[in-house]
């Protein structure tokens, strides 16, 4: 009823940069893991889509490397299972499964980011009431001290992403690793040698911690080619033949079939809903390949 004068009192306290955050609600989400979730107001979410959308994608887009995707345009899960496709399917091209793939995840990455690092990465920025208002953002959530980005943020995405561009670029540019994808604090990395892998995950490590303040967590492993690679909820393995198969990890597989059971189940959501949800999960499947075995495996529990 009163979206024009509600953004046009929002329009002048940014311009007389009286704007102030005006705090965060809490809730909890327990899929795939618990964890809590930071939301903004409504007039907040506005001006961190106005902020993201108008100015931080175009900024930080120029500055990262092509192979770190998460909401990025046209650079999401389905960007990065492809290019990882793509790197094992080169991968065995010259190597056959004669190699290793090392994956690191970083420990409580959101919690740990540290505001006084992530603000001097962005003191590159020329307006001032942009990076004002990007600091106070930082600095309006704390999981400790000086550290944390909320969850629920949309700006907390983009920093994310551009938290790490120095480890992006230690691993392409220094140390030239043709194989390589990064979702968030997911990183894979493919190569022929182990000990150098075993090289590259002291020098990731040295950065992350020394110039970062972060620290990787106990997910982190070399494993060897043959034995397949999870990421982002999939398993992509090769068979005897050198076809590369891609399967949905267990736990994906198992919460899925979970969510299909509550959907059908629950009396309060309409069968129109109840189709839209169940062919999203249907078209998130289909990633499969073979698509076969999964859908199959729906049918077969009568979920589908």
């Amino acid at each position: 009823m009163n979206l024009g004068q509600n953004l046009t009192a929002l329009a002048h306290k940014l311009e007389t940069e009286t704007y102030l955050i005006n705090g965060y609600y809490k809730f909890i989400i327990r899929d795939p893991k618990v964890r809590e979730i930071q939301a903004l107001s409504y007039e907040d979410r506005i001006v961190q889509k106005a902020i993201c959308d108008g100015f931080l994608a175009e900024y930080l887009e120029k500055r990262l490397i092509f192979d770190n995707a998460a909401c990025r345009k046209n650079k999401g899960t389905d960007f990065a299972r492809n290019r990882l496709k793509t790197f094992l399917k080169d991968y065995y091209k010259k190597y056959g499964t004669n190699g290793y793939v090392l994956k690191c995840d970083i420990k409580k990455y959101f919690d740990n980011i540290d505001h006084t690092i992530l603000k001097t990465k962005l003191n590159t920025i020329e307006d001032n009431k942009i990076k004002k208002i990007l600091y106070s953002i930082i600095d309006s959530y704390e999981k400790s001290a000086n550290k944390g980005l909320p969850m629920g943020n949309q700006t907390s995405q983009w920093f994310a992403l551009y938290y790490l561009d120095e480890v992006d670029r230690l691993i392409k540019e220094k140390l030239h690793i043709k194989y390589y994808s990064r979702y968030m604090d997911d990183m894979i990395l493919i190569h022929h040698d182990k000990v150098y892998l075993k090289y590259c995950l002291t020098q990731i490590k040295y950065l992350l911690e020394n110039s970062l303040n972060l620290s990787l967590n106990n997910k982190t492993k070399i494993s060897h080619i043959h034995e397949g690679v999870e990421y982002l909820g999939f398993r992509f393995l090769f068979v005897k033949n050198g076809k590369l198969i891609i399967r949905l990890r267990q736990s994906s597989k198992q919460r899925i079939k979970n969510k299909y059971k509550k959907i059908i189940e629950n009396k309060c959501i309409s069968i129109k809903k109840k189709k839209q949800i169940i062919d999203s999960y249907e078209e998130y499947i289909t990633r499969c390949k073979p698509k076969s075995r999964v859908i199959k495996l729906m049918k077969n529990e009568k979920i589908l």
